[in-house]
């Protein structure tokens, strides 16, 4: 948008100075417009320049969580709301550090039941592409009616080329976890097993509580600046990602909120009805995600709804779903 009312502007007032100096020396107008637009580029990389900012953000979804039932070997699934606030401090060199509860409504009440702490670094001076790193670490209440991941820690990077028009972006990630915390959960990961080995008994003598994940994207940003007065925006961005990886544990997965996706602006969601555990360390295709994400921002204030359309390709039964979330916040 920047670029187009600056382009439009600089034609302007090139247009009146050749009407004004018909009779002035030609100049070489290739060489003129390669350095006008050269300047251009770098104004507008100032404009996006990083700087260092403290974020508080909240948002609010619809998830799916997996219960045990008393009254048979399988386990209820039921849609519940859930809320994640959380707060992060980013700093210009690109170190940032955020914190986030999960709290969901289990059917008697809110209970905040997950806690995670996460530290990044994202390299953002480059003009062609963003790129980065994070490590986060998730504190898990025990005793819960429904499943949850025993994976304890999740390591990150992305990779995001924005210099195309349709952006590109390859995310991995990593998760580990404790053997204490798998034989917490033990019961809960043999019945989801059973989903996917219907009619055979699945013995393991070891196991490695890990999964790895690597989900490619393309998305695009439509940007629209001061519609709704000054200092405002309007963001709308369509974004498909596909999901492969391992699948025995699956991740902790949080509400897609702006402190998680906003530099690579990826998701990586599970929010299936029908969660296929795998015993067997073989790396398959996972998912097939649409997400359509809109922003409407008011100086420092913003709101982020967003409905994504999931295709899970694991399960035999019940594999579209879709997941809807809305991100409230504000930056300083």
């Amino acid at each position: 948008m920047y670029k187009t009312f600056f382009c439009a502007l600089s034609f302007l007032l090139l247009s009146n100075s050749s009407i004004a100096q018909k009779k002035a020396t030609p100049i070489d107008s290739t060489e003129y417009y390669n350095d006008l637009f050269n300047e251009l580029d770098n104004f507008l990389d100032s404009l996006t320049a990083p700087r260092t900012f403290f974020i508080v953000n909240a948002t609010i979804a619809n998830n799916y969580f997996n219960f045990t039932n008393t009254s048979s070997t399988l386990m209820a699934v039921d849609r519940k709301m859930s809320l994640t606030p959380s707060l992060g401090y980013y700093h210009k060199s690109g170190l940032g550090l955020s914190a986030s509860t999960v709290i969901a409504n289990d059917g008697d009440k809110w209970n905040a039941f997950q806690y995670l702490i996460s530290g990044s670094y994202d390299y953002l001076r480059n003009k062609d592409f963003f790129t980065g790193a994070s490590l986060t670490h998730y504190f898990t209440k025990d005793s819960l009616s429904f499943y949850t991941s025993p994976l304890e820690n999740e390591a990150s990077v992305y990779f995001t080329y924005k210099k195309a028009w349709v952006k590109p972006s390859i995310t991995a990630i990593y998760g580990w976890g404790s053997r204490t915390a798998y034989e917490q959960q033990e019961k809960m990961i043999k019945l989801l097993r059973k989903r996917t080995n219907a009619g055979y008994t699945v013995v393991e003598t070891v196991e490695k509580v890990n999964d790895f994940t690597v989900s490619a994207s393309v998305r695009h940003d439509f940007y629209w600046l001061d519609k709704l007065g000054p200092r405002t925006s309007l963001r709308f961005t369509p974004l498909l990602v596909f999901t492969s990886g391992t699948q025995r544990f699956g991740f902790n997965q949080t509400s897609n909120s702006y402190l998680l996706p906003q530099k690579s602006s990826n998701n990586i969601l599970y929010n299936t009805e029908n969660v296929q555990l795998d015993s067997r360390h073989g790396f398959q295709p996972l998912s097939v995600t649409a997400f359509f994400k809109s922003e409407a921002s008011w100086d420092k204030f913003y709101i982020q709804p967003q409905i994504g359309f999931d295709y899970y390709l694991p399960a035999k039964q019940n594999n579209f779903t879709t997941a809807f979330a809305v991100s409230v916040g504000a930056t300083f």
